[in-house]
């Protein structure tokens, strides 16, 4: 009996491997995820060091290397641009509230006002937009994927570690997909507590750990070319336990 694997891509895998999703099959139902990518690497040996180094959602949760997959399972190959530690399950309605994707354009007031309450004295937004220059080249524009369900899920994850962290703080992140222009708004988090310093902190906390674990891709777009950009805090191991930052 033969099984089928589908494996969605994103970011610059499509790009390499010419396609948005790998059909695989197998006879065997389970794999572990390194089996899995040695498998896809065979598939695509030219482009197996960075199927290597890529890793592995299952379920909309990241999975270790001798994690066990199953064919049943939603699976996607995640290029080391940015990423996600392990979440369990999606957030309920009203938390999803919180925590948006969308290819609209973001307004910072209405993602501040889902988490100014009266109990909190101190609220402040982060805005992230696409700047000019960087490093001495001329960015024309951006362009942002993002697998849509698992960057929810993880957003909903940052929103609880604050909430552990600084007690009872609350966080709303909305961010951009598609392309955004020079001075757009890709990003807006804001956060609200009790008092000015814990949410100073905890604004921060959230903008770095964003870039640390949620799937979701750039592309900058220059004068003479294009790249895809992510993760700035040095080796990205989404699945390596929390720290400080």
């Amino acid at each position: 009996m033969t099984y089928n694997w589908n494996i969605k891509l994103f970011a610059g895998l499509p790009e390499r491997l010419g396609l948005s999703e790998i059909h695989l099959q197998t006879e065997s139902e389970q794999l572990t995820v390194e089996q899995l990518k040695e498998a896809v690497a065979a598939i695509y040996p030219e482009h197996a060091g960075l199927i290597q180094i890529s890793f592995v959602a299952r379920n909309h949760a990241y999975a270790a290397e001798d994690s066990v997959l199953r064919a049943t399972d939603e699976l996607a190959l995640l290029p080391p641009v940015s990423g996600g530690e392990e979440t369990q399950e999606l957030p309920s309605n009203d938390q999803l509230e919180r925590y948006v994707i969308t290819n609209d354009t973001i307004n910072s007031d209405d993602v501040l006002a889902k988490v100014i309450v009266p109990e909190h004295g101190a609220a402040i937004a982060f805005v992230g937009t696409t700047r000019e220059w960087t490093h001495g080249k001329r960015t024309v524009r951006l362009e942002y994927e993002a697998y849509a369900p698992m960057a929810i899920a993880t957003m909903q994850q940052i929103g609880d570690e604050i909430a552990d962290r600084w007690s009872g703080a609350l966080c709303a992140i909305s961010h951009r997909i598609g392309v955004v222009g020079l001075a757009e708004t890709s990003v807006v988090i804001a956060v609200s507590s009790p008092h000015r310093e814990s949410c100073y902190e905890a604004s921060r906390y959230a903008i770095e750990r964003l870039k640390q674990i949620v799937p979701i891709w750039k592309k900058e777009i220059w004068e003479d070319g294009s790249e895809w950009k992510g993760h700035q805090l040095g080796p990205w191991n989404p699945t390596a336990p929390l720290t400080d930052f």
